[in-house]
């Protein structure tokens, strides 16, 4: 089926974010962000650029917001610990489904998992040297954005950098991820939301100039290859 791709879909809704998801769908969807995450996130890229360098300086603290099944936590957690560098890492989601399989599946990580908003972490007075999210924006309304770039700015110390990671929206990304995850539904996908939710979010997600036009003054918006954006901001930066 072909989708108009020129602007976001933001009447179609991810069919993990029901409240009466299929638990098991929703449980092997975890297990495979994973995989997911590796190939497309890279969240090596973020360890390499923004975590190694602060954690080489002595003990952090990381928030990972909309955190899922807390994944990527606990990769950066696997790359901190070879290093032999410290850090306390704090996987946030709003979805109580997805912290209770987290916390259930942390297998020794040692990741804090916490059911809350960003905003919660702010009124508590809350400081991390890295706040980053991974695949969060799509879900947003400019006002909802608007709010967690807001809540981000808050919860970073002095020094501290802030890195908001998603897809872009692009037919190339739409045919690349349909044609991959196709191959998979059989097999590896079968019994997630993998394939249906990916293709989802894409329809969902922002084009750079349309990310770009929302963002607040210090806030810089960087297109990737294949078809990733990323939205950093660093405290003492902003004019």
């Amino acid at each position: 089926m072909r989708h108009d791709l020129s602007m976001r879909a933001t009447e179609v809704r991810e069919l993990m974010d029901d409240p009466d998801a299929d638990i098991g769908m929703l449980e092997q969807t975890y297990r495979r962000f994973r995989l997911v995450n590796a190939l497309v996130s890279r969240p090596g890229l973020l360890y390499r650029r923004e975590i190694r360098p602060r954690a080489h300086r002595g003990p952090i603290r990381i928030l990972d917001i909309g955190a899922g099944g807390g994944d990527v936590c606990r990769m950066i957690a696997a790359r901190l610990r070879r290093a032999g560098l410290e850090a306390e890492i704090t996987a946030l989601d709003a979805d109580e489904r997805a912290i209770r399989w987290a916390a259930d599946n942390d297998h020794g990580a040692g990741i804090r998992y916490r059911c809350a908003f960003a905003a919660d972490l702010v009124a508590e007075g809350e400081q991390y040297d890295v706040v980053f999210s991974n695949h969060v924006l799509h879900h947003l309304t400019s006002t909802e954005l608007d709010g967690l770039l807001r809540d981000s700015e808050a919860l970073v110390g002095g020094g501290g950098v802030v890195v908001h990671r998603d897809i872009a929206r692009t037919r190339f990304a739409y045919a690349l991820y349909d044609a991959a995850t196709w191959v998979l539904s059989g097999t590896l996908f079968r019994g997630s939301f993998i394939r249906e939710d990916g293709l989802i979010s894409i329809r969902r997600s922002y084009a750079r100039r349309e990310l770009a036009s929302l963002v607040p003054s210090g806030w810089a918006v960087r297109f990737g290859l294949p078809s990733r954006l990323e939205l950093s901001w660093k405290a003492g930066a902003a004019s």
